[in-house]
C-alpha cells in the first residue's frame, strides 16, 4: 500500500492491485444488461484480503461519520454490501440489517431482514453503484419498512449521469469511496493502461449503452 495516496486514490490502487477491477478496452466484458464494457468490477474480492477490507471498512466509517453523523443502524444491500455493512456496523457498535433483492416467497416474506425496532434511521452500504436501479430498490424497501434512509455509501461508482439523476430524484445522498475517473487516473499512473486507452475508456463512460470497442490495428 502506498500511504502517501489520498484515500480515494488508495482505494482505487487497491482495487487494481487485487484485480477487483479489470480494464480491457480492446477486449470488452459483457454485462447482464447487454452492454459491452471495458471495465469489470467485482468488489467481493476485497473480502479475501484482510488489509484491503480493513482499509475499506475504516474509510466507510470515516465517510459515514463525516457525511451523516451517527445513524441508528447500518443496512447492507444483498449481496455485495452485506459483508462490508456488517463490518462497518461492528466497528461503529451499531445494529445491522440487510436488504434482499426481493421479498422471500415463504415464511414472513421479508425483504428487509433484522430487527427494525432498534432504530428509525439508517445508512445503506453498497459495494458498487452503476445505474443506481438496484441500489434505489433497496432504499425503497427500507422506506416501505418505515425507516428513514439518511444516505448511501459505496466502494465504487461509475458516476453515470443516469445514476446521479436517479439518486437526486429519489432524494438520496450517495457518496463513494472512489469512482471511475479517479480509478483511470490511478490506472494510468501505475501502468495498468496507456494514454491510448483513455479515449475509449472515457467514451464508454459518456455513453455506455451505445459504446463499441475500438478496432484493433
Amino acid at each position: 500500500m502506498n500511504d502517501r495516496l489520498d484515500p480515494a486514490l488508495k482505494v482505487a490502487e487497491l482495487l487494481l492491485q487485487i484485480k477487483a477491477v479489470k480494464l480491457s478496452p480492446s477486449k470488452p466484458f459483457s454485462w447482464a444488461s447487454g452492454w459491452k464494457s471495458p471495465i469489470y468490477c467485482d468488489n467481493r474480492k476485497t473480502l479475501s484480503y484482510p488489509p484491503v477490507r480493513t482499509f475499506i471498512r475504516q474509510q466507510f466509517v470515516h465517510l459515514i461519520q463525516s457525511e451523516f453523523g451517527r445513524p441508528d443502524m447500518i443496512a447492507g444491500v444483498a449481496t455485495g454490501g452485506i459483508a462490508h455493512g456488517m463490518l462497518v456496523a461492528h466497528d461503529m457498535g451499531l445494529p445491522f440489517i440487510y436488504v434482499r433483492t426481493s421479498a422471500k416467497e415463504h415464511g414472513l416474506r421479508n425483504q428487509v431482514e433484522g430487527d427494525l425496532s432498534v432504530g428509525r434511521n439508517v445508512v445503506v452500504v453498497e459495494d458498487l453503484v452503476s445505474t443506481g436501479g438496484s441500489s434505489l430498490q433497496a432504499v425503497n424497501a427500507l422506506r416501505d419498512a418505515g425507516l428513514d434512509v439518511k444516505g448511501m455509501v459505496s466502494i465504487f461508482t461509475y458516476g453515470f449521469d443516469v445514476a446521479r439523476a436517479a439518486f437526486e430524484e429519489a432524494r438520496v445522498k450517495m457518496h463513494a469511496l472512489t469512482n471511475y475517473n479517479i480509478l483511470l487516473d490511478q490506472a494510468l499512473r501505475e501502468g495498468y493502461i496507456t494514454e491510448k486507452d483513455l479515449a475509449p475508456l472515457n467514451a464508454w463512460r459518456k455513453d455506455p449503452a451505445n459504446w463499441n470497442a475500438p478496432v484493433q490495428a
